[in-house]
């Protein structure tokens, strides 16, 4: 094994806020007495459960539960382990050989795990989806020439050019899942919401937008889990999730940062804090005018305090982001400027521009307390160099497609959050200029970008891809079309008997490897 690659890990991110946020769940806190059931908030409902399409961490969470992968991390951390593999090997930089366990079978009666269902796993990304369209997470795979099937277990992975991340975007997460070639051919478009896997989990149960039932797989030759089923319920207001954490109905949920020293007064609870490696951040769209024009960016970025906009939506409990790749991740850019407030020069630039008379704009953002609170400020803020800006509130679903196809060009501004895994081609391939339309939704086009983004995926030498990437978020800087909030803290409420299983970016979950502590 080559130890070079065993560190990384990725999820979409967009934390996709959506579905059921009413009560009630239908079980008291007694229900939980015997511990052998689990019950975890989730921000909203399950969307599409294909591996290759999955919309965020909240599918994702679910996949890796139910479906092995051929790697897996160790609980909690970014360090992988074999999983569905008995042994895999980097041979090379474009070739990785692997072998399975034997005895892997799939839920519902579709066999034993193979290595042509390794083979199918994979090689479909490469493959348009039904609307002629890449899948979702097809870059994941974009490295991939061929898998090729060597014995009933074994296999070889043929790569175009070398690919480090693969070690910690693809193979141990949602694009690594291993699916049942024959299930998908037999369920054709129900792999939507019908996920068939080998892992300790089956997928046993779904009420939209009420529940999601996850129940001990027992033909599963792994350790025993430690809880027979987990409930996942999904609760799209934080306060709703609080109350619900209160009265018995949850076990677990990711709560605001700004409500953890109340949480930590309930009985029989621990409060979770960990750093984050997601970002949030404010966006223009530089196809649109006036903001087509630089300076009118870089009017904007100056008329913005930063440190005010995140101590009044986080109570500041919150640090402040310099670029897009969070302190500790490869790539970080430690000497990033940091963009000081100065609405003198904020005035001058708009007047070069030929507005200095103002204009009015629009802000769309997320119906989240902390966004909706970064607006205001972010609003009384502009108002002071003589923009007039709207505030669009939108629910999930609406949001979330906001920026899609030509409706993305209608945005103006648009406060945004993505959720970041351990290796920095994950963060950057959301702004190369084939997502525009997409999830690049300031519209920002830069073929150095691009060139930076293919040669920093295939490199190997960690200090020269660390250089590319800072180059890349270089040249997000001079645009001017990202303001860096936050990197986030994640905070979670857990009942003192429970170990969860949080992996560093915090969005993922690992439902398999929660243990009663």
């Amino acid at each position: 094994m080559d130890t070079t690659y065993s560190r990384r890990s990725v999820l979409r991110t967009g934390a996709i806020l959506g579905g059921a946020a009413a009560l009630p769940f239908g079980f008291t806190g007694q229900a939980f007495a015997a511990r052998d059931r689990l019950t975890v908030r989730v921000v909203r409902d399950i969307q599409n459960l294909d591996p290759a399409n999955r919309v965020s961490f909240i599918e994702g969470n679910v996949i890796r539960a139910v479906c092995q992968r051929l790697i897996s991390f160790k609980p909690g951390t970014f360090e992988w382990e074999p999983d569905a593999a008995k042994t895999i090997t980097q041979v090379s930089p474009t070739l990785i050989e692997f072998e399975l366990k034997p005895g892997q079978m799939f839920h519902g009666g579709y066999g034993e795990l193979t290595a042509e269902d390794v083979k199918f796993s994979f090689e479909r990304f490469r493959q348009p989806g039904p609307d002629g369209k890449p899948h979702q997470y097809a870059k994941d795979w974009e490295a991939l020439d061929r898998v090729e099937v060597t014995g009933t277990h074994t296999g070889r992975i043929h790569l175009k050019t070398p690919a480090p991340a693969i070690w910690l975007v693809t193979l141990p997460d949602g694009s690594g899942a291993l699916v049942s070639k024959k299930a998908f051919e037999a369920l054709g478009d129900k792999v939507k919401n019908t996920l068939i896997g080998s892992g300790p989990y089956t997928f046993a149960e779904w009420q939209p937008n009420q529940r999601i039932v996850l129940k001990a797989n027992p033909d599963w030759k792994g350790p025993k889990m430690a809880f027979n089923e987990i409930v996942l319920r999904p609760v799209q207001d934080p306060k709703t999730a609080e109350l619900a954490y209160r009265s018995g109905e949850l076990d677990f949920t990711v709560i605001e940062p700004t409500g953890a020293k109340d949480m930590a007064r309930v009985a029989n609870t621990k409060v979770i804090s960990q750093d984050s490696i997601n970002f949030v951040w404010i966006g223009i769209n530089v196809e649109k005018p006036p903001f087509d024009n630089p300076k009118v960016r870089e009017a904007i970025r100056k008329a913005i305090d930063v440190d005010q906009v995140i101590l009044a939506a986080y109570n500041g409990a919150v640090g402040r982001a310099k670029a897009l790749v969070a302190p500790g991740l490869l790539g970080h850019w430690a000497d990033a400027p940091v963009h000081k407030r100065d609405v003198a020069g904020a005035k001058a630039l708009l007047a070069e521009a030929g507005h200095g008379g103002g204009f009015k704009a629009k802000l769309t953002l997320l119906n989240r307390p902390a966004y909706q609170t970064a607006g205001v400020v972010v609003q009384a803020l502009l108002a002071e160099v003589g923009i007039d800006l709207q505030l669009e509130v939108l629910d999930g679903g609406s949001f979330w497609s906001a920026g899609n196809g030509d409706a993305g060009k209608n945005l103006d501004l648009s406060i945004q959050r993505f959720g970041g895994k351990a290796d920095p081609a994950f963060q950057t391939q959301w702004f190369v200029s084939e997502q525009v339309g997409v999830w690049n939704w300031q519209r920002w086009k830069n073929p150095e970008f691009d060139r930076l983004y293919a040669a920093a995926a295939s490199t190997i030498d960690s200090n020269e891809r660390a250089r590319l990437y800072i180059e890349m978020q270089k040249l997000m800087d001079q645009s001017a079309a990202y303001i860096w909030l936050t990197h986030e803290v994640n905070v979670f409420a857990s009942r003192s008997w429970l170990k969860p299983a949080i992996l560093p970016n915090g969005d993922d979950l690992q439902f398999d490897k929660f243990t009663d502590a």
